[in-house]
């Protein structure tokens, strides 16, 4: 039988990109749901979850409703310790449900770079990720939970991933994107926001040429070693 994994979107091209193909491989159903849209089932039931990003925040509660009830429902299944994987407002839903701080950068972390490992990170899934350019995307930190182990930083963000055991992993950067010509909707999708950051597209298309290719590869090999790491 295959395992479900349920995918939690909340921005149509913020998709599970480069991922998919490998949560298949490792025989997994993939099930979609829509952030504020789809009901979600009961927070045990996925063997797996993957919570993407998107352009609202934990602190947008008050607007949008859908942050405070999955942030809820991952609390029940964080508590339980059930396979979840965040990465960006995903990580930082996980963080909140975990009790840690969400808080506004002092500037936008847009762009490709490297993560600098901690020793923590160079010893588990993350070390596939060594060295290469990440792609960033983001204006709000989340802090590393209490119990949680801090896997990356980078000189913008001190805390870009954390792992609690070997079943919950959050990722505030984005191994899953950025590569063209997929890497085109999000410039367009987001170019109020480049525009407001001052950052040209045209930099972010020169970099994904660079350093998409080889993300894809150390993104999907870093997720092949976490599955392959959970309990059976």
């Amino acid at each position: 039988m295959p395992r479900s994994a349920l995918i939690l979107r909340h921005l149509a091209f913020e998709d599970i990109g480069s991922f998919g193909a490998v949560l298949e491989e490792q025989g997994y159903q993939l099930v979609h749901a829509e952030a504020g849209i789809d009901p979600l089932p009961a927070p045990l039931d996925p063997d797996l979850v993957v919570v993407l990003g998107g352009p609202i925040g934990v602190n947008d509660a008050e607007a949008y409703p859908c942050i405070p009830a999955e942030r809820d429902w991952l609390a029940v299944r964080l508590a339980d310790r059930r396979p979840t994987l965040g990465i960006c407002l995903g990580a930082q839903l996980m963080a909140a449900a975990l009790g840690a701080r969400i808080a506004p950068m002092a500037a936008k972390e847009i762009g490709f770079g490297p993560l600098t490992l901690t020793q923590a990170g160079r010893e588990g899934p993350l070390r596939a990720l060594e060295a290469v350019h990440v792609l960033h995307w983001h204006g709000d930190a989340f802090e590393t939970p209490a119990e949680a182990l801090n896997l990356a930083t980078t000189e913008a963000c001190a805390s870009q991933a954390f792992a609690l055991g070997q079943t919950v992993l959050g990722l505030q950067f984005h191994p899953e994107a950025g590569e063209l010509p997929a890497l085109e909707r999000w410039l367009i999708g987001h170019s109020v926001e480049l525009a407001q950051a001052g950052i040209a597209p045209q930099s972010l298309r020169s970099a994904a040429r660079e350093h998409g290719d080889a993300l894809r590869r150390a993104g999907q090999s870093m997720l092949r070693s976490w599955l392959q790491a959970l309990p059976v």
